[in-house]
């Protein structure tokens, strides 16, 4: 059952993928790609995975085998509740509403979650076989990581709420505050601990032990030292800096396992692609933080990390777990998932050189380039999942 809701949460993280990319191209809102991108694509993957995921990462089974399909419609719905209300469709109370729906599908999440590694919740048990001791220092450390997202989730929750509802917000309520909240703190934290865990073995290499340490405290404290500080000042400058130690470490560490590796796989090429575009958004970050925020940047700044970084990283990493050559469609294959990762990439460096430039018509081109990536990446998922 697990397993079953989980491939359905990540073909809906692809369909809001090709709605946020299709958005896009029509010119939506900001906050509407941000909704789009970050609560549908990103976090419903996240979620779908982290029910698998994470109880066998710390030796234990699922507690509530049906959270998965209770949490299902509420946040798939309250998301697309919280995009009308974005864009101004339908009542005034739709954008309360939808984040309700959506807290309490959170609610759901978090709470099967804990009560599945209560008794286990540092991930000191790790069900690493005898066959793989030499990882188990790296896994206990990544899975020591795996609450601190979830904690990340739950004040990004609340916060949310806080935005949409009367509740007092515990920061400013300022959205972009609730954005790296949940980007960086739980997508972000969540695919430092989780990825740790997966890419040495799919690449059948082994990360510098130290590097990891440095990537899981940084990334662990980046995000809250960003949304406190969003915007100015000291505390949004240490904040840039000790997030871009945590994705450059992270990027020197995909690196290193790649070099590593005799392995080579399509979804690798998508976990190097967001692992480069990583180092780029913390590059403009930086320019934020140190030097001065540009306007015409911010939205390639948004890009590059939840298109970039995180999504074509998840991309990478479900071409690993669903892989394209399985599919029964016609066109399913490694040569058309690759393809897949060179159009959202190529796409989103269009895009950044569009507007870094004022260029519109390379800026067109690059949208039009990964909306093609994420429906081929969509089509990809379907086939393989169809063949299961």
């Amino acid at each position: 059952m697990i397993s079953r809701w989980s491939r359905r949460y990540v073909l809906v993280s692809a369909v809001f993928l090709t709605a946020w990319q299709a958005g896009v191209v029509v010119g939506l809102p900001r906050r509407t790609e941000v909704i789009l991108g970050l609560f549908g694509f990103v976090l419903h993957v996240i979620f779908g995975k982290a029910y698998s995921l994470v109880p066998t990462y710390f030796d234990r089974t699922v507690a509530f085998p049906y959270a998965p399909a209770v949490q299902f419609p509420l946040v798939a719905v309250g998301t697309g509740g919280l995009v009308a209300s974005s864009l101004g469709v339908g009542p005034p109370w739709i954008g309360a509403a939808s984040a309700i729906l959506w807290s309490i599908g959170i609610g759901t999440f978090l709470f099967t979650l804990a009560w599945t590694i209560r008794e286990n919740p540092t991930g000191r048990e790790t069900a690493t076989g005898d066959a793989n001791a030499e990882r188990r220092p790296v896994d206990r450390l990544a899975n020591g990581f795996v609450p601190v997202a979830l904690l990340y989730l739950l004040i990004g929750t609340y916060e949310t709420l806080a935005v949409y509802t009367a509740l007092p917000p515990f920061l400013d309520g300022y959205p972009p505050q609730v954005t790296h909240l949940l980007a960086t703190g739980t997508a972000g934290v969540m695919l430092f601990a989780l990825g740790f865990r997966m890419l040495p073995r799919f690449m059948v290499a082994h990360p510098p032990r130290w590097l990891v340490g440095v990537v899981l405290s940084t990334g662990a404290v980046g995000p809250v030292l960003l949304a406190a500080g969003l915007g100015s000042g000291w505390l949004f400058q240490v904040g840039a800096l000790v997030q871009a130690v945590a994705v450059a470490g992270f990027a020197v560490a995909v690196g290193t396992l790649y070099i590593r590796s005799d392995r080579r796989r399509v979804g690798f090429y998508g976990v190097l692609a967001g692992a480069g575009f990583g180092v780029l958004a913390i590059t403009l970050g930086l320019l934020f933080a140190f030097s001065r925020m540009l306007p015409s940047l911010v939205l390639a700044h948004l890009r590059l990390n939840l298109l970039g970084f995180l999504g074509l990283t998840i991309v990478g990493v479900t071409y690993q777990f669903y892989p394209p050559a399985v599919g029964n469609l016609p066109g399913a294959s490694n040569r058309s998932a690759f393809y897949s990762v060179i159009a959202l990439a190529g796409g989103l460096l269009a895009q950044l050189v569009g507007i870094g430039a004022e260029v519109p018509p390379v800026t067109n081109l690059g949208h039009v380039l990964a909306l093609g990536g994420s429906l081929l990446f969509l089509y990809l998922i379907v086939a393989a999942l169809d063949a299961r």
